[in-house]
């Protein structure tokens, strides 16, 4: 019996022993902040000195990604740890099912013992959020925090500051961001109008050099505010007890950046402090920086890694961190889709210096009409020097529609305006990012490649993840070698097209169309009579976008009234599509009244809410379409 309560006892040192050793986390999240505007990252007009800080003491990383370029699925993936094109979140916002067994990754940590809490944004991008939410945290609130844990219990909480997010820097009207930003600034943290470079991509004026004031500022309270939260950590004695992670969201929210599948959307400041009682856990050291490559998928495995629990085996991602580290990666894959009413598709492979982006919609120009982008004063000044003809050609070119593919070298080329895809000196890198591409898509099945009614459709009954895996519903290789046409234009390729529109698969024949969309005027008019006769096709989304090549060509009555009926239609994802098709239009006259009579339909018509709420975050008015 003695010899039974000694081993207990043991036991239950040895279980103290581990606990004790748990360290605590905290997550500081940053919004819509590229690493071009943090002092630490080279900016020497940036004012980010807690930051700064955080990032000499500790470990800076160069090549970090957010999976997405814009919220909600940038936010899906960290919290699931999947990629949205697997899970069926890529399109912002949305809520499509995602299997009922699947735990945001803080109930891993809660069954490792872990008080979790998030304060307070989350924005997941799911279906049934609030019980998503539930299971995840044992707290998510703007009162969360680790403050409120058992004595002695490991923590792990996340703070979200917004100070520097696209509504604060471009979307307000100035007069908000005067009183919320500016004037909470001491007179001696505020940055000047000329204390800055410009972008190249951005006209140096006094209106845009006014206008890009509003990121450095925001970004001076935002490293204000985290200051204040680690002074309370220090005030509480956690501060030596606590793992910091602090990191953005995505790239720079304003124009060619936030919702766009290029470096300046994806690529974030990240950096992780450690004190020294768990600097053991970094393989790299402290006070150091590195360029190894990760992104918000790893994120997932490498917390429930490092509370000790075991990571699912659905997790794809690496483990950074403790003894359970995984081998380093050698490309990232990263992914941009609808944002708002802007609909879109584009497909990413990065060696952290190279980065190469399939847009699989190039019809549409970097700068696509998103109603929230919109309102700002600075998207309003670049449309109206445009209109003058004051804009260089880097800058015109992001109006412009796009290349089917971009290969950027982003160590000599950090603002991505030198295309390389055309030089002959690269062409054994872009060799190697397509095929690289091209294999992990196959082996992930990307299921947002899918016309998103169809992933409301599959929602009713499972979920895309799940759907995705069925190769008699979702024959994924077809539908890629239909998909990767899109853009190219040739006599082969567009030939290859019009065989394509007459597959018994409809999302052959979708991706078929979609493709014609980027072929020459010229090339379209010698293959009209077919067109005009494949418009009529009983897959509306195919019949929609054939519709709206066919008007462009000839404004053709019977092409004018499937666009009309399609924007009218029930189906709000076929009514967007319709739409976008005929904001680039130079004929937009006839369908001016439509769409007044689906918003009025609505009751939303000229209501501030249809920015997020009416046909899956339109957020377009009639006056604005008129307008385009």
């Amino acid at each position: 019996m003695n010899s039974f309560r000694v081993v207990l006892v043991f036991l239950i040192l040895s279980i103290e022993s581990v606990c004790a050793q748990q360290p605590n986390v905290l997550w500081i999240t940053i919004e819509d902040t590229s690493p071009q505007f943090i002092g630490s990252y080279g900016n020497s007009d940036s004012r980010t000195p807690v930051m700064d800080q955080l990032t000499r003491e500790g470990v800076q990383f160069t090549n970090a990604f957010s999976t997405g370029t814009v919220c909600s699925p940038s936010r899906s993936a960290i919290i699931t740890g999947i990629k949205t094109y697997e899970l069926g979140t890529g399109n912002h916002r949305s809520n499509y099912s995602i299997p009922a067994w699947l735990k945001g990754f803080p109930y891993y940590l809660k069954q490792a013992g872990y008080y979790v809490t998030n304060n307070s944004k989350t924005d997941y991008n799911v279906a049934n959020e609030k019980q998503f939410i539930a299971e995840a945290w044992n707290e998510s609130s703007g009162k969360a925090g680790w403050w409120d844990r058992e004595e002695g219990q490991p923590f792990f909480s996340v703070f979200n500051f917004n100070e520097s997010h696209q509504s604060r820097t471009m979307t307000h009207p100035y007069e908000w961001y005067v009183e919320n930003v500016l004037e909470m600034l001491p007179e001696e943290d505020r940055i000047a109008e000329d204390e800055f470079e410009m972008p190249p991509f951005y006209r140096d004026s006094p209106e845009m050099r006014k206008q890009m004031a509003r990121v450095y500022n925001s970004l001076k309270l935002t490293d204000n505010r985290i200051g204040d939260l680690l002074e309370r950590l220090r005030e509480d004695g956690l501060l030596q007890e606590t793992i910091i992670f602090i990191f953005a969201d995505h790239g720079e929210g304003m124009p060619r950046g936030k919702t766009n599948g290029i470096n300046f959307g994806y690529r974030v400041p990240f950096t992780i402090w450690f004190p020294p009682k768990y600097e053991h856990l970094s393989p790299w050291g402290i006070n150091t920086r590195t360029d190894e490559l990760m992104s918000f998928e790893d994120l997932a495995p490498t917390m429930i890694s490092l509370a000790g629990g075991k990571v699912p085996d659905y997790l794809k991602g690496r483990v950074l961190l403790g003894e359970n580290r995984s081998p380093k990666a050698d490309k990232l894959f990263l992914s941009s889709d609808r944002s708002d009413n802007g609909i879109d598709m584009i497909r990413t492979v990065t060696d952290g210096r190279f980065v190469y982006s399939r847009n699989f919609m190039p019809y549409m120009p970097e700068a696509r009409y998103i109603r929230y982008m919109e309102i700002g004063e600075i998207k309003q000044i670049m449309r109206i020097d445009l209109e003058n003809g004051l804009l260089n050609s880097i800058q015109e070119s992001i109006f412009q529609s796009r290349e089917p593919e971009v290969l950027y070298d982003i160590e000599n080329d950090s603002w991505e305006t030198n295309n390389l895809v055309g030089n002959s000196e690269y062409q054994d890198v872009l060799v190697e990012m397509r095929s690289a591409l091209k294999a992990h898509l196959l082996e992930r099945k990307d299921v947002l490649m899918l016309p998103e009614g169809e992933l409301d459709r599959i929602s009713k009954t499972t979920s895309p993840y799940e759907f995705r895996e069925s190769e008699s519903d979702f024959p994924f290789e077809a539908i890629y070698a239909a998909a990767k046409l899109s853009g190219f234009r040739s006599s082969e390729i567009l030939a290859q097209q019009i065989d394509l529109l007459e597959s018994s698969n409809p999302i052959l024949r979708y991706w078929a169309a979609i493709g014609l969309k980027s072929q020459s005027k010229e090339a379209l008019k010698a293959n009209l009579a077919e067109l005009e006769e494949k418009m009529n096709d009983d897959y509306p989304y195919v019949s929609a976008t054939l519709a709206s090549i066919v008007y462009e060509i000839n404004q053709a009555q019977e092409s004018q009234e499937i666009l009309k009926k399609s924007i009218l239609s029930e189906d709000k994802h076929l009514s967007l599509m319709a739409i976008n098709y005929l904001l680039y239009s130079e004929h937009k006259s006839p369908f001016i009244e439509p769409i007044r009579e689906v918003y009025e339909r609505q009751g939303e018509y000229n209501s501030a809410a249809a920015s997020k709420d009416f046909l899956g975050s339109l957020g377009l008015i009639p006056n604005d379409f008129e307008n385009r």
